[in-house]
């Protein structure tokens, strides 16, 4: 099977059995999406999502964090992985929303790694879920499973290297989508410990299978 085929394939499944994959973080605006992306960094979105509608309560706007203390916002924030970093990293990104980006969240990847506790996976996150831009953030799952299935090279080694080649592949249309194919099937079927092959629908083009199966 040619790379280009097994993009195919892929494209083809999860257009019939995730049409409409999205991010499972909850939010109402881009403020609030970027919040929830830089308390997910290493956390499950699960306990992100019990944990910010108390911090969306009381600060719902970059404004009103930007005024938040370290000991006013932490206690929100403790239940999250590095709540200590996450909290500064917050309050900092608030205030500088507020002083450079007339308290709006911008949509360019060079403007949002300016922001403290954002990097280019956030930044790619942000751009393609509220703007649908085509940026692909490469988290542990996305990853995972584009080497797996073989939709990259295993010289692929770095997050920046797998991002450039399935943005080369995936046409520029559905690069926004399919950052939401690869990471929701590695979160359910294609596990890191002990992937769920006998469950998942791509055995007729994924490498992992062929070779363990």
């Amino acid at each position: 099977m040619t790379t280009k085929e097994r993009y195919q394939s892929v494209i083809d499944y999860f257009s019939v059995h995730a049409p409409d994959a999205e991010t499972e973080l909850l939010y109402d605006n881009p403020f609030q999406l970027l919040v929830a992306v830089i308390l997910s960094a290493q956390c499950t979105d699960k306990r992100v999502n019990l944990t910010t509608p108390s911090i969306f309560e009381k600060y719902p706007d970059a404004e009103s964090m930007s005024k938040a203390t370290f000991d006013e916002l932490f206690p929100l924030i403790k239940s999250i992985s590095y709540p200590n970093n996450k909290t500064k990293h917050l309050i900092g990104m608030a205030q500088k929303l507020v002083n450079e980006f007339n308290s709006e969240v911008p949509l360019t990847v060079d403007e949002l790694v300016k922001l403290p506790g954002v990097g280019r996976k956030t930044a790619n996150v942000i751009t393609s879920v509220v703007d649908e831009q085509p940026n692909m953030a490469v988290d542990t799952h996305v990853f995972r499973v584009s080497k797996r299935i073989g939709l990259v090279k295993q010289t692929a080694t770095t997050p920046l290297a797998v991002e450039k080649e399935l943005i080369k592949h995936f046409p520029t249309e559905l690069i926004h989508k399919a950052h939401h194919w690869l990471i929701l099937h590695g979160r359910y079927i294609c596990v890191a410990r002990t992937p769920k092959c006998r469950e998942c629908g791509l055995q007729h083009c994924c490498k992992y299978f062929e070779k363990n199966n």
